[in-house]
């Protein structure tokens, strides 16, 4: 399936009208099925399905470890749109009650408050380690290298981007989706299915910072999360909660909403 599909527009500019042709992004649907039953349906771009129901099973606390996979796949070779993951029977038993819930951490019941969103998350959330300094100057140098892995964007001009780095602030992993929310889960699930996430250190976005995608960061272990929009008052409170650096990157301002413990503008950071 494809993640770009042609259609005609019509357009108005300098007093004349013309027929052209854009590229734009598609839109599906995918279905997640966990151990026979359906869990969620989220709209995505197409691609990297795998990495993306692990990235997503991973933040929602159905996945600790790769290991907890006994398979990962379509229900059918041709109909990607439609994905099954079965659990070992010792991991389908710690999260039972998490399964018979159906997206708890994700999909906030009404009338609950910010705050009871951050008490309910701690309890899910591990406390994210804090083990690195971080340059500015190479922060900003990460997030300004975001461009070049966004090739649908550079067609469309309407997907958005993530990017894991490690310790030594080389990439590990990008994506790219309709939804921020996606590329995030989607980036973090090729490392999560490599066994590489204790290495992977931080995330950059070409987006703003949710709380949602601060539980992603989160359930990873990522010590910091930058995007190019300022976060939410919500996202601020919940990376403050689990001990994340929150900031925001643009132009030649660096805007550290929390954990500026581990910034420093001197030599010793990464």
């Amino acid at each position: 399936m494809t993640d770009i599909i042609d259609r005609q527009f019509i357009e108005y500019f300098g007093g004349r009208r013309s027929v052209r042709n854009q590229a734009l992004i598609v839109e599906e649907p995918l279905s997640i099925r966990v151990s026979g039953k359906a869990y969620s349906v989220v709209m995505r771009t197409p691609g990297d399905e795998t990495a993306h129901v692990a990235g997503f099973c991973l933040s929602e606390g159905i996945l600790d470890h790769p290991g907890d996979i006994v398979t990962l796949g379509f229900c059918e070779e041709n109909e990607t749109n439609v994905a099954t993951l079965t659990l070992t029977d010792q991991r389908r038993g710690q999260v039972a009650e998490l399964l018979e819930r159906k997206g708890f951490i994700s999909q906030t019941s009404c009338g609950i408050c910010g705050k009871e969103v951050v008490r309910d998350m701690q309890q899910m959330l591990p406390s994210v380690p804090r083990e690195t300094a971080f340059r500015v100057d190479h922060v900003m140098a990460c997030i300004n290298s975001l461009p070049t892995r966004q090739p649908i964007y550079e067609k469309t001009r309407s997907a958005h981007a993530a990017m894991i780095f490690d310790q030594n602030r080389q990439p590990m992993a990008s994506a790219e989706d309709v939804g921020r929310h996606n590329a995030l889960d989607k980036a973090i699930g090729k490392v999560f299915m490599n066994g590489d996430l204790h290495e992977a250190c931080f995330a950059v976005m070409s987006s703003r910072l949710s709380y949602e995608l601060v539980q992603k960061a989160a359930r990873a272990g990522l010590e910091m999360l930058v995007g190019i929009s300022r976060p939410t008052a919500l996202a601020a409170d919940l990376a403050r909660s689990v001990n994340m650096t929150l900031a925001c990157a643009k132009d030649d301002r660096f805007m550290v909403f929390c954990g500026d413990e581990r910034i420093t503008q001197a030599d010793d950071g990464i």
